[in-house]
């Protein structure tokens, strides 16, 4: 067994919202504990350029990360790494199990696990997923220098996945069983300009194909949405950019939920149904889902959570 260690506030997610709230509760003198989970920064890790962090023109998403991480322990928070992999909400102090066999009770608990990418849920996508099949262009589109690679999705994700694979790719197609994409405009005509980047639009992808020795992708079927026409569409990279899920797992039958998944907050607030419980960030914002709202709502969080316990 591991030990038990109990802290004031535990932060669960180590994103922009994580962070922050472990800036603030440090600063309030909570001492806090964050366990960073299994994507230490979050989704931001995986993106390249962030160009809309205010104070920055251009920041790497995971340079981001680590300077947020060391403000954090700068100001007197603990960060762990470890997963948290059972919650209990059900008595006080709460209680929280995690992978290293390390048990966390606390007076107060802040979620801020983020999101996760979204699959399209086909056999061979899973099949060939890390070898040929990815969900983070900047995690592996440095494997596809020369090659061409297919894109799916059509919002701000597909159009940055995109963009960004042409550091790399001979060509990029992007599909979308639309006709329009739902992407920010200044994307769209970025996307457009690109000399590397054709679209298929009115497509969706309904198997990937490939070699079994060994493993690995050589094209997709795509079937035309209004006609129903197949074709199959040559990459040795797929790349899967249709949203991102909330991760709410942990409390998805303890907390109630709303909009696919998403843990409901008080409006104008960070606090959950149950008393000394709140949650930060993309785990709970189906509407803004950026950096800067996630760590807003992590201040948010912390200063909820000090007002609580002074109660």
């Amino acid at each position: 067994m591991g030990e038990t260690r109990h802290t004031k506030v535990l932060i669960i997610g180590s994103g922009p919202a994580g962070y922050t709230a472990a800036v603030y509760a440090a600063r309030a003198m909570l001492n806090p504990i964050l366990v960073q989970g299994m994507q230490p920064g979050g989704q931001l890790t995986i993106t390249t350029e962030v160009e809309n962090w205010p104070g920055d023109t251009h920041v790497q998403g995971p340079d981001l990360m680590v300077r947020m991480e060391a403000h954090a322990k700068a100001m007197g928070a603990e960060v762990i790494t470890d997963i948290i992999t059972a919650l209990d909400l059900s008595k006080r102090p709460f209680v929280a199990q995690s992978d290293s066999g390390t048990v966390f009770t606390a007076d107060a608990v802040i979620l801020a696990t983020g999101a996760q990418a979204k699959w399209l849920g086909l056999p061979s996508e899973e099949k060939f997923k890390g070898f040929g099949v990815s969900a983070c262009a900047t995690c592996d589109g440095f494997f596809y220098r020369g090659r061409e690679i297919v894109v799916i999705g059509g919002g701000n994700t597909a159009v940055e996945e995109a963009l960004f694979l042409t550091n790399f790719a001979s060509k990029v197609t992007l599909i979308h069983r639309r006709d329009t994409l739902r992407a920010e405009k200044i994307m769209q005509d970025r996307l457009f300009k690109h000399p590397k980047i054709q679209m298929l639009w009115n497509h969706d992808v309904t198997e990937v194909v490939g070699t079994e020795a060994p493993l690995g992708v050589t094209g997709v079927r795509a079937r035309n949405v209004q006609t129903g026409a197949e074709q199959i569409v040559p990459c040795e990279g797929f790349f899967v950019a249709i949203g991102h899920a909330p991760a709410s797992e942990l409390v998805k039958d303890q907390l109630p939920l709303h909009n696919g998944g998403y843990v409901k907050v008080e409006p104008g607030s960070t606090r959950t149904a149950i008393p000394g419980v709140f949650a930060a960030g993309d785990l709970t914002d189906h509407v803004y889902r950026q950096a800067v709202t996630s760590a807003g709502m992590g201040c948010m969080a912390a200063l909820d959570a000090e007002k609580f316990l002074a109660e």
